[in-house]
């Protein structure tokens, strides 16, 4: 058991041993015992900065840390430089189970290129299982710089992977043995395999050399979600075909097992982009192994709208995800 406060410094040290060689020459003062800030050399680009707390998962909470704020930047067409990590740890934690999510933290950071740069570590009673913050920095040339509401109306709207990648693997470890007995472990493992699909930074990178006109990473509320902000940030509206937003199997089964909608389901690993040519950039990216499809349209009018079989569905601000409404159902 951990005492309430500051990690010790030899356990600490112990952590950030892992960190002592940097990726990056843009890294100028790497994490240290006593050292409060980093610092790094972006020259003539942009720094772009970006920071999320993983509040809904516990399983792979290091390596969901990572990709949702990496993601956040290659939304905005940059590159992940430096990931500041901040660590809540709920006293009846254990020293193996911090440095089990650091762990991860530094796998997927090195996988994105992107170096460990500072943060903070503590044991508080504040919360009752660990929360993983990062605030991520990233760097872009001037004039590479994109933005959610920078689209105009008649942009195609692209969406790339699949609906509800984020949830369907937080859904699986959360529920594994309740859906190994429903659904069979040959979906479960499937469900849990898509961890490895929850970065969109190729496709960020690849869609901004492209010449894209908005980019939105889709995490809670879901793609219908993501679609209703994209709206918001730009002042138009959308229509959007309910048919063309693709789903795999195993969401579409544990979404109906658990009665949830995939479409409201938190999908980091799928990215929405509005472009004046959506077919030349699914191919593109089809032809970099990432799969997209063109699902809607964006609209002079401000109705945000899902064209479901013969019925039109006005798509509506996300109030929560679907992933805590599966997780009150369940208790």
């Amino acid at each position: 058991m951990l005492d309430i406060g500051k990690l010790p410094n030899d356990l600490l040290q112990s952590l950030l041993n892992q960190f002592s060689e940097p990726l990056r020459k843009e890294v100028l003062l790497k994490p240290a015992i006593g050292e409060d800030c980093a610092a790094v050399d972006f020259s003539n680009d942009l720094c772009v900065i970006t920071t999320d707390p993983i509040t809904g998962a516990e399983d792979n909470i290091g390596a969901l840390a990572v990709h949702i704020s990496c993601n956040d930047l290659a939304s905005s067409g940059a590159e992940a430089v430096g990931l500041m990590v901040t660590l809540l740890v709920p006293p009846h934690s254990t020293y193996e189970q911090i440095s089990e999510v650091m762990t991860q933290i530094k796998e997927e950071a090195r996988r994105i290129g992107a170096d460990i740069i500072g943060g903070h570590t503590e044991v508080t009673d504040a919360v009752n299982r660990m929360v993983v913050s990062i605030t991520a920095l990233g760097r872009v040339k001037r004039g590479g710089l994109v933005a959610t509401g920078g689209a105009s109306a008649g942009d195609d709207i692209v969406l790339t992977k699949y609906a509800g990648t984020e949830g369907t693997v937080i859904l699986a470890y959360m529920f594994e043995n309740e859906l190994k007995k429903a659904l069979g472990e040959d979906t479960v493992l499937k469900a849990k395999g898509l961890m490895k699909s929850i970065s969109v930074v190729r496709e960020g990178l690849i869609s901004a050399k492209f010449g894209v006109s908005g980019m939105h990473d889709v995490t809670e509320g879901g793609v219908l979600g993501g679609v209703w902000e994209i709206c918001a940030a730009s002042g138009l509206g959308a229509k959007v075909d309910k048919k063309s937003i693709p789903i795999l199997k195993e969401t579409e089964a544990i979404c109906s097992y658990l009665g949830i909608n995939p479409l409201k389901l938190i999908s980091s690993g799928c990215m929405l982009i509005t472009v004046k040519d959506g077919s030349s950039l699914v191919d593109i990216l089809s032809n970099n192994g990432i799969p997209a499809s063109v699902i809607g349209r964006l609209t002079e009018s401000n109705d945000c709208l899902l064209l479901d079989d013969d019925k039109v569905v006005k798509i509506q601000q996300p109030e929560s995800d679907e992933l805590y409404k599966a997780r009150l159902m369940r208790g």
